[in-house]
């Protein structure tokens, strides 16, 4: 039959529930990734600490290609200078924070709308020094 016989709607359902298969190089990078999930890491520094010292020795450049299917996949994103990190999640991204309770109490008493009139920085909230 193949897929000309579907119509759209089942067509775009069957992309969404496609299966992702990854090899074992690939999913020794994820697992090791998911340690350090907003941080960008080396390529050299995952050849070295996801596959363990043996594989290291043997073939130092192991993961290269294993990184670049996983970006092509999008479960990894990579800037300019080759370091790689976790592709963050769509929810996660777009999760808003109030500055404290206390705050987010007083305006929904005032009872005013003050929805995005607020928008916090991820890279200042993550460099916050804690105390």
């Amino acid at each position: 039959m193949g897929l000309k016989g579907l119509d759209r709607s089942k067509l775009l359902m069957l992309r969404r529930r496609s299966i992702h298969v990854m090899d074992a190089d690939e999913q020794d990078i994820l697992n090791y990734l998911k340690a350090w999930p907003k941080q960008y890491i080396a390529a050299r520094e995952i050849c070295r600490r996801a596959g363990g010292k043996r594989r290291f020795r043997e073939d130092p450049f192991w993961a290269n290609q294993p990184l670049l299917r996983l970006v092509e996949k999008n479960f990894l994103e990579n800037d300019a200078a080759g370091y790689y990190r976790l592709k963050p999640d769509e929810k996660q991204a777009q999760q808003k924070r109030w500055v404290s309770p206390q705050i987010k109490q007083m305006l929904e008493e005032s009872g005013k709308g003050f929805d995005g009139a607020f928008e916090v920085d991820e890279s200042e909230s993550e460099n916050k020094p804690e105390l």
